[in-house]
């Protein structure tokens, strides 16, 4: 998804504990028939782990004939990891890929040196009156990956493991979880699970990676006697173990990872450890020096101002 800068979130929210270190309430942004929800990058944080970017999508539900409408835009030194609660999104890129992400599954989009790529409601979908609810997140890839071939991947939901035990369902969308693996390509260490959890249960989160932090989506959670509702991000401090406990029925996305190899500089949609290389992306798109998307040669979002 193409991204604008926008005011800084602020904090809203009183409650923390010893074992959380920032606490992001995202700002609530119109994008036109959908809402999105920003914790990454703000004021307080640029990064968890690799993740760079991450949107809350909705939830929103479409009018008959309506949707997204997301035309082809750039990419650099990142990689796009789109994952849904609801709908679906019809993906096309400059490799020629065109795909409908739906519910439980994964698309990762590895833009290394330069990709194109839009995300639209399906034609069939709009008839239906679509809804859409899901996560748009953004991993920085490393120095060693950032000029690397574009690559999309998409994992179906039965190749992402499930762990059901006594009141949650987890699914490891990336890395490792209590022992469940992942099958997900990264080229950095990443976290990424959603957990879906019945009230009264509780899940231990292990300090496995150095950054962690968990984005409340639905229901009430408590952790260390303090409770959270949905739309927050809490990051939480190294090498402490986290107990999760669902006052109510609930749901999160867990995310984090190593931290980077060095800083990141991010403008639109283009990520890099330097600032020339982004000054170059910029130039290339206003000269029309990326590979078009097939299928959808027409549109594009222009440069910014």
């Amino acid at each position: 998804m193409s991204w604008q800068p926008d005011l800084d979130p602020k904090l809203g929210d009183p409650k923390s504990c010893d074992a959380i270190e920032t606490l992001i309430v995202p700002r609530a942004r119109d994008l036109g028939g959908f809402e999105v929800r920003r914790a990454l990058p703000s004021a307080k944080r640029q990064m968890v782990g690799p993740f760079i970017f991450f949107d809350q999508m909705g939830p929103a539900e479409f009018l008959v004939g309506g949707g997204i409408d997301v035309r082809p835009h750039p990419h650099i030194g990142l990689a796009t990891v789109t994952y849904l609660f609801e709908g679906e999104v019809l993906h096309r890129d400059s490799l020629g890929t065109e795909l409908s992400i739906k519910p439980g599954e994964l698309n990762l989009m590895s833009a290394g040196k330069g990709i194109v790529h839009s995300e639209r409601t399906s034609e069939a979908a709009k008839a239906l009156g679509p809804k859409l609810f899901g996560i748009q997140s953004w991993v920085a890839l490393p120095e060693s990956h950032e000029e690397s071939a574009p690559a999309f991947i998409h994992y179906s939901a039965d190749e992402l493991p499930m762990l059901n035990d006594h009141g949650v369902s987890l699914r490891v969308v990336a890395g490792e979880v209590m022992g469940v693996k992942a099958p997900t390509e990264t080229a950095w260490p990443t976290l990424y699970a959603d957990a879906v959890m019945a009230a009264g249960s509780s899940i231990p989160l292990d300090a496995t990676y150095e950054e962690r932090g968990i984005y409340t989506v639905k229901g009430e959670i408590e952790i260390a006697g303090d409770v959270f509702g949905p739309g927050q991000l809490l990051v939480f401090k190294p090498g402490d173990t986290i107990t999760v406990k669902a006052k109510d029925d609930a749901r999160f996305i867990i995310l984090g990872g190593e931290p980077m190899d060095s800083k990141r500089y991010i403008w639109w949609n283009f990520v890099s450890s330097s600032k020339e290389r982004i000054e170059q992306a910029k130039a290339d798109w206003k000269e029309k020096r990326f590979d078009i998307v097939p299928g959808d040669e027409e549109e594009f979002i222009p440069l910014p101002d």
